[in-house]
């Protein structure tokens, strides 16, 4: 990509992705751009659908059990999502999206003894 951006869609049958990507930024990029792509986005989106996008991704790369088994154990962030197979930015927008039933069952899984 020409501007260094990770991933583009047209929005109708294209994804491109950045050449440099590793493995796991590819499968990052490759869900957000999906997430575009079956919204039928075209060119750059505002801040809040973008928003919108990353969290809709990080729903779909992180699983609340996957999240909670490797929550438990892990010791920093870039553990928790080499565990997880996604970009620390990608765990971040999946732990800012977290519904309330969804931060429940993270405290009860945590409280629970192992």
């Amino acid at each position: 990509m020409p501007d260094g951006a990770p991933g583009r869609t047209n929005g109708i049958d294209t994804i491109w992705l950045n050449k440099g990507l590793d493995q796991v930024e590819r499968r990052c990029s490759l869900t957000h751009e999906l997430v575009h792509l079956e919204r039928k986005h075209t060119g750059c989106q505002p801040p809040a659908v973008e928003a919108e996008v990353r969290a809709e991704a990080a729903r779909r790369l992180i699983t609340i059990d996957h999240f909670a088994k490797a929550l438990a154990w892990s010791r920093s962030v870039n553990e928790l999502a080499d565990e997880l197979w996604v970009t620390p930015d990608v765990l971040f927008d999946r732990f800012d999206n977290l519904t309330e039933q969804e931060w429940e069952f993270l405290v009860t899984v945590e409280l629970q003894p192992h």
